[in-house]
């Protein structure tokens, strides 16, 4: 049974600031998920952290890009760690960060193999840098990991594709605008709207996406959570609140199907932002959900023996 490890990346890097001279607060989120007891429920083996370059909001003049030299260096740190853990047959649980933290991980997994992604977000962060308001890595994010984008962030190491496009499975998105939309319907990857999994329903959803990696032989998927997934009524501490969203009783169905897979190789939770969540009441129902959901469960086995945590 593999370790769960909790992986602290506390990145604001793919984000633009939300008011001028103010930097985004999710990089406090790891901070704020230990206080709200996220770790001690857990229980991981260790806690390991590394911190990030300076923010920055201003763009790149060769690509646009907020931050994207600093990007660039993180995310090799990122891969370093996390390729470390994977070659010792252990569990990442990455705590970010806005989705910009997805880089270091995916770059990991192609070094050890072909890898599936289960991309679960209210958005499909699939956008070309010409279409970006902010340049911010967080909103492209799907998009760069698959290839699409400028090579200083898809080819770092030369290994241009982190996942293959169509081993993409982008999941949640309800900003339905037909300009936005079509970027990703028209790339070879899979996306479910949060209207059409609805339709489709959630059991018929993952089965079809887990039938997918076993029929592609693949070695295992990377699942990345972004919190305005969820409903704005019971989620309203993200950077980019959008209408409706997944009900905890959607988002707990659909997260315990992916938990009970062997296939899953570690995890993400991006973008919910501690300053927009003062009294932590948001938090505290969100670390409820999910860790109950992941602790009944999951596949892997928590190790309760640190006595740090």
């Amino acid at each position: 049974m593999k370790e769960i490890y909790i992986v602290e990346f506390p990145s604001n890097l793919g984000l633009k600031e939300p008011q001028p001279g103010k930097e985004p607060g999710v990089k406090n989120l790891p901070d704020w998920f230990w206080k709200h007891n996220l770790h001690k429920i857990i229980q991981p083996k260790s806690t390991i952290r590394l911190d990030a370059p300076r923010y920055s909001n201003t763009r790149d003049s060769e690509t646009q890009i907020l931050n994207v030299n600093s990007l660039v260096d993180y995310a090799r740190e990122q891969a370093y760690l996390v390729n470390n853990l994977l070659s010792q047959n252990k569990f990442p649980f990455v705590l970010g960060g806005d989705c910009s933290i997805l880089l270091g991980s995916v770059i990991a997994l192609k070094q050890k193999g072909n890898y599936g992604l289960f991309y679960l977000d209210g958005h499909t962060d699939f956008m070309d840098v010409s279409l970006s308001e902010t340049g911010g890595v967080g909103g492209m994010a799907a998009s760069i990991v698959t290839g699409n984008g400028p090579k200083k962030l898809t080819d770092m190491l030369n290994l241009q594709p982190y996942i293959k496009e169509e081993n993409l499975w982008c999941v949640g998105n309800r900003e339905y605008d037909d300009a936005y939309e079509n970027q990703i319907c028209n790339s070879s990857a899979t996306y479910i709207s949060l209207q059409e999994l609805r339709k489709q329903g959630i059991s018929n959803c993952i089965q079809s996406f887990l039938s997918e990696v076993e029929n592609k032989n693949l070695d295992g998927f990377w699942l990345h959570i972004d919190a305005d997934v969820l409903n704005d009524s019971i989620m309203p501490c993200v950077d980019s609140r959008t209408p409706d969203g997944l009900t905890y009783e959607e988002f707990n169905e659909l997260t315990s199907y992916l938990f009970q897979s062997d296939q899953l190789t570690g995890l993400e939770i991006t973008i919910l932002d501690p300053d927009l969540d003062k009294t932590g009441q948001y938090t505290k129902e969100f670390v409820q959900n999910f860790t109950t959901t992941f602790k009944k469960h999951n596949t892997v086995n928590p190790s309760p023996e640190d006595k740090d945590i």
